[in-house]
């Protein structure tokens, strides 16, 4: 639950304070550490971003014409091959594919772009990245947190306009099968919803959904045997940030329905909302190379099999984290009394009551430190008990 919203200011949005501004303390306490401070606790990447995207974007420098909203066909192309060799998705129409400022700008705004308002209702997961209740306040609509339709009340259910699912999932790692997908897309279907599948950590499965260790891919809300064939009411919200380091790019985008994606690009072209062409560009060449995904990746799996059992030494059950940069953890104890003993061993972890009400008493562990910090973490978790 988002927290209370003080009175309306005379000028400005009237949104909560920003979440992570209340890890301050816990910060500072960390950084007393004569080790200093191993920070997993906001997801960036650490790591380079690979030399082909970098000369990819530079090669793009010289960009002195306005770019277009609807992103050049040859990245359009780009994704659409994207979604046929990685994804399973084979024949997406190029022309039903847009580049976006981020995955996190596009969820903060769908809401209003698709023409919601007051009455409507937006269905975000129970535990959930904290955006997809500001874009439903952003528009003026009603967030609900459900992991599915048969949660609500048949008149709150009528008034569902827009589902949010996020598989892989931020913060729990938790994966939606094909199965589930499709009841989700079923009923959203029946009542006449939007599906919006943020979908940016589907090339980082663990375990069961590791491609690489034999295990399944990730599917996606766009997949055949999820559709039935059609991508009505269907979109796929995709970023780089994370497999291809370079959440400084702002690069990802959305694909599925024609005449929402259609009507995207339309009011975005009124609202400048424009994806730079070297980062285009940029977006284009990494998603034709796997090598870098597949070796950052490498480096990931390798951080997590040295992390996830320090943390179970320090007492936590880790659950769910099957895919994704996170391992979503409980000392069976208020979040914050967790955050506090890692913050004395110098480590800054999320706090899971970020996430919604049903995150108290977990917290966020990610991945994203160098070897050298989640090693100093490893050691400071198994000689602390």
């Amino acid at each position: 639950m988002l927290p209370l919203i003080s009175a309306a200011p005379a000028f400005g949005l009237n949104l909560p304070d920003y979440p992570w501004e209340a890890m301050a303390p816990y910060v500072a306490k960390a950084s007393e550490h004569p080790g200093g401070a191993v920070n997993l606790s906001i997801g960036t990447p650490v790591d380079p971003t690979p030399q082909l995207i970098r000369e990819a974007l530079a090669g793009a420098a010289d960009a002195h014409g306005y770019p277009t909203v609807h992103g050049t066909e040859a990245l359009r192309e780009a994704v659409s091959n994207w979604f046929a060799s990685r994804r399973g998705v084979p024949g997406i129409d190029p022309r039903d594919v847009m580049p976006t400022v981020g995955s996190k700008e596009l969820v903060a705004w769908l809401p209003f772009l698709l023409g919601l308002g007051a009455g409507d209702v937006v269905v975000r997961p129970t535990v959930a990245y904290p955006t997809y209740d500001i874009g439903a306040m952003l528009a003026g609509a009603t967030a609900i947190a459900a992991d599915s339709l048969d949660e609500l009340d048949s008149a709150t259910r009528s008034r569902v306009r827009l589902i949010w699912i996020n598989s892989p999932g931020n913060p729990t790692g938790s994966v939606r099968d094909v199965e589930s997908l499709r009841q989700v897309v079923a009923q959203a279907r029946e009542i006449g919803a939007v599906v919006a599948s943020d979908e940016c950590y589907a090339e980082l499965g663990w375990g069961e959904w590791d491609t690489q260790a034999g295990g399944e891919p990730v599917p996606s809300v766009l997949d055949p045997r999820v559709t039935g064939g059609s991508t009505d009411g269907l979109l796929c919200v995709y970023s780089l940030s994370k497999q291809s380091n370079l959440a400084g790019y702002r690069a990802a985008f959305v694909a599925g329905d024609s005449s929402i994606v259609a009507n995207l690009v339309n009011s975005r072209k009124h609202a400048g909302m424009i994806v730079p062409y070297p980062v285009q560009e940029a977006m284009r060449v990494a998603l034709g190379d796997a090598g870098h995904v597949l070796a950052q990746k490498d480096l990931y799996r390798g951080r997590r099999g040295r992390l996830l059992p320090a943390l179970q030494n320090f007492g936590l059950e880790i659950q769910e984290s099957k895919a994704g940069l996170y391992l979503w953890s409980t000392a069976g104890e208020a979040t914050w009394d967790t955050v506090q003993r890692f913050a004395d061993l110098g480590i800054v972890v999320g706090p899971g009551v970020f996430y919604g009400d049903a995150g108290n008493g977990f917290i966020r562990v990610a991945l994203t430190g160098t070897d050298e910090r989640i090693d100093a973490a490893v050691e400071r978790l198994n000689t602390a008990r």
